[in-house]
């Protein structure tokens, strides 16, 4: 990236005036003229400065996503005032509910209940709120498309049990007929069985004939672990190694169509080192954020699903110190490593070093100034 698409990158916006000590070029490399070098100077501090994190051009985070079921009033009520509130509420019709006709009925008019009642400013931005539907081959998913199309503050419809790019199209095919007011609803489709798995290259490159305005955008695959092990004979370990195959699978897909990889629920929500453990193993797997089933996992969710400091920290010596090889014209530097050695950095690992910055830019979290 050349030093004034970083600059732009890093401060989120065009038109910013940095400053610094333009000192650390007091050598102009060889070829580079002296307005040159005091140039690159001053994109150079700028781009490793302490940075501001409230521009609106950022990309929402969509770290956890927490379950809130339908079933119970008092935790509806209770999924306003959390300490640590997640990144995407999921209010569920599913699973959490008992099977029964009469008790999801009841659970899909307590939501809708809690959605029209509820004053606008006391619930979460549209683009938190997602419902989990029943999945399209129950009784109960027609009038649960019917009941939750009617709430422009539902920005995201969580899919269960889609098999193929034929239940993505039934699905638009509802959005569609309802006329909705929704501008555009992010649709999460849930990976659950070994067909999903065959053709997740196909779910995951699926776009609604109707176009994204009147039937929907697939924005994520969420992994269903447990529903993927009832319906492949996989046996569950704490190791997580049996599941290492389709969790890349997923993270393959998502990222080659641009959609969000969403890892799968921790079950054991009483042990805080396993969730921590479970949490770092999905972010090295690509994965971009994580599901939650109570609220005191949310915050190891939201803390585990952004850069570290030492990985920030690399990063920012990675932009400083490639722009100083761009302009010295070279494509490559060696950066000193922990432990003594140098590590070869080219594109690719600029690339990477951007995107770290970007993403702890988006978190709001600290970036250090590199000299």
């Amino acid at each position: 990236m050349q030093s004034a698409a970083l600059l732009r990158m890093l401060c989120g916006r065009t038109g910013s005036k940095p400053t610094g000590n333009l000192s650390l070029w007091s050598k102009a490399p060889r070829g580079i003229n002296r307005d040159a070098r005091a140039q690159n100077a001053v994109q150079l501090v700028a781009a490793v400065r302490l940075l501001s994190t409230s521009t609106s051009s950022e990309p929402a985070l969509h770290r956890s996503y927490l379950y809130v079921p339908s079933s119970s009033d008092r935790m509806l009520e209770k999924s306003l005032s959390l300490g640590t509130p997640p990144d995407v509420f999921i209010y569920d019709l599913e699973d959490s509910v008992p099977p029964s006709p009469f008790d999801k009925n009841t659970a899909r008019q307590r939501l809708g209940h809690f959605l029209s009642r509820t004053p606008e400013e006391k619930l979460p931005p549209a683009e938190r709120v997602a419902v989990r539907l029943n999945d399209i081959n129950t009784p109960f998913f027609e009038n649960d498309m019917a009941e939750i199309l009617k709430y422009p503050s539902v920005g995201t419809l969580v899919l269960p049990k889609i098999h193929s790019v034929r239940d993505l199209h039934y699905v638009s095919r509802v959005i569609r007929k309802s006329n909705t007011a929704h501008s555009s609803l992010r649709i999460v489709a849930s990976i659950e069985s070994a067909r999903s798995v065959f053709g997740l290259g196909e779910i995951a490159s699926w776009k609604s004939e109707f176009g994204v305005q009147h039937g929907g955008r697939l924005a994520a695959l969420l992994f269903a672990a447990e529903d993927y092990c009832a319906d492949t004979s996989v046996v569950r370990t704490t190791s997580r190694q049996e599941l290492l195959f389709v969790r890349s699978q997923i993270v393959i897909a998502a990222k080659a169509f641009g959609l969000e990889a969403i890892d799968m629920v921790c079950v054991n929500y009483k042990d805080p080192e396993y969730l921590r453990e479970e949490c770092e193993d999905g972010r090295r797997l690509g994965f971009t954020g994580k599901q939650a089933i109570h609220p005191t996992q949310v915050d190891t969710v939201n803390s585990t699903f952004v850069p570290t400091s030492k990985e920030i920290l690399r990063a920012a010596k990675i932009l400083h110190q490639m722009n100083a090889a761009h302009s010295s014209q070279k494509g490559a530097f060696g950066l000193e490593m922990e432990g003594g050695g140098k590590e070869m950095i080219d594109a690719p690992m600029l690339k990477q070093a951007e995107n770290t910055i970007r993403l702890a830019r988006t978190a709001g979290l600290e970036i250090p100034l590199v000299e």
